[in-house]
């Protein structure tokens, strides 16, 4: 493998021990690594997922979904031939489904222009469908053994406070100033060890509330603890707004199957299948919105016919209460052929057992579970036939 060609960046204080730093850091991953699946062979395809999945999800979650995602996608040749459906399956859950997609796309990338194996320089990883500089770093230190620095969250905070940086990380100098000192850190052997061990670090110890100081591995190179101004590190920045959003959304059966659609590619939550349904104009009860939704995207005239449930769930600063409910077809509407699609690319009359095979939004997802568990679902069904 050929060394990472470092960039210029300006040094540290000349007072920082960089040796001592490493050589503290090291000696504790070497103790106190967690046994994660992905670091039992290091595999280019294994490391890259799991980077890809803990870009936006809690490790604890992220074990879980990985071990799934490989049995049934041990190669990327496996996951070049899959079907959307099934990936988007297995990530249903994990929130932010572009990363799947991007999977899908960056294994047909490579299986094209690789043969399938994994690209080994890191201008060919950073070209792969969803890999940022980050990512592409932390494959090529870990996947790669490569010196190159990984700056993740984890990483911002415990340099923030070894540095004692007293501007908010987000901003694009200190953004800089961070990813120097990184390249001023990393040794010229052995990124893999020093870059997982400072993302444990962060992880581990040096966490944003309630950081173990004394249980540090290298708190006698930090200058927010000397200072007394760990707490204060990294520097808060102003949280966005919260935005709180009513939806209502109708289940509606025909022949003992119930009607679901699948988001159009343009759209909030692409490729994922749903309920009809929508945003609660000014003025509307839930009831109406989800009969006017149910007319606009579908082309049928609906009415309620009882509550299902109202679930709630999060995406980025919005927060969603979605009201669903059962639906009936009014006289002379015929769902299996009578639709129409103005919201969606496909729609289908499926079992309701059959749901959980396929993809849902969150709020989507939680109704149907309720919906299963209704002791009202079976009477609503044959009172439909």
């Amino acid at each position: 493998m050929a060394k990472a060609s470092k960039q210029a960046p300006a040094p540290l204080a000349g007072a920082f021990d960089i040796a001592g730093f490493r050589a503290g850091l090291l000696d504790w991953f070497a103790a106190s690594a967690r046994d994660l699946p992905w670091r039992k062979t290091f595999a280019p395809y294994q490391v890259w997922l799991s980077e890809i999945m803990l870009q936006q999800t809690q490790m604890d979650r992220a074990v879980g979904y990985f071990e799934r995602f490989l049995a049934r996608f041990p190669d990327i040749a496996s996951l070049a031939l899959a079907h959307e459906d099934e990936v988007l399956k297995l990530w249903e859950g994990l929130g932010y489904y572009s990363r799947a997609k991007n999977l899908m796309r960056a294994a047909r990338l490579i299986l094209r222009e690789h043969g399938g194996e994994f690209p080994a320089t890191f201008e060919a990883v950073r070209a792969l469908p969803g890999v940022g500089p980050y990512t592409a770093g932390a494959i090529m230190s870990v996947a790669f053994d490569e010196p190159r620095p990984a700056v993740d969250a984890n990483v911002e905070r415990v340099l923030a406070r070894m540095l004692d940086i007293d501007r908010p990380t987000r901003e694009a100098d200190v953004k800089r100033r961070i990813l120097a000192a990184a390249w001023e850190l990393v040794p010229p052997q052995g990124g893999r060890a020093f870059n997982q061990g400072l993302m444990e670090l962060g992880a581990l110890v040096c966490a944003p509330r309630k950081p173990d100081c004394p249980r540090c591995p290298v708190s006698a190179h930090c200058l927010a603890l000397a200072r007394g101004t760990v707490a204060l590190r990294p520097a808060p920045t102003a949280r966005p707004e919260t935005i709180r959003v009513d939806m209502a959304c109708g289940v509606l059966a025909s022949g003992g199957r119930v009607f679901i659609q699948k988001r159009r590619p343009d759209d909030v939550w692409p490729g994922l299948w749903e309920f009809p349904g929508g945003v609660l104009e000014p003025g509307e009860t839930p009831e109406q919105a989800m009969v006017r939704e149910f007319r606009e995207e579908t082309g049928l005239l609906v009415r309620p016919a009882g509550k299902i449930a109202v679930v709630r769930s999060s995406y980025t600063r919005y927060r969603i209460t979605l009201h669903g409910y059962f639906c009936q077809a009014e006289p002379g509407q015929d769902p299996q052929h009578g639709h129409s699609l103005h919201e969606a690319v496909e729609a289908r009359l499926v079992r309701p057992q059959e749901l959980r095979a396929f993809a849902f939004p969150s709020g989507h997802a939680r109704l149907v579970v309720r919906l299963l568990a209704d002791v009202r679902l079976e009477g609503f069904l044959a009172a439909l036939d």
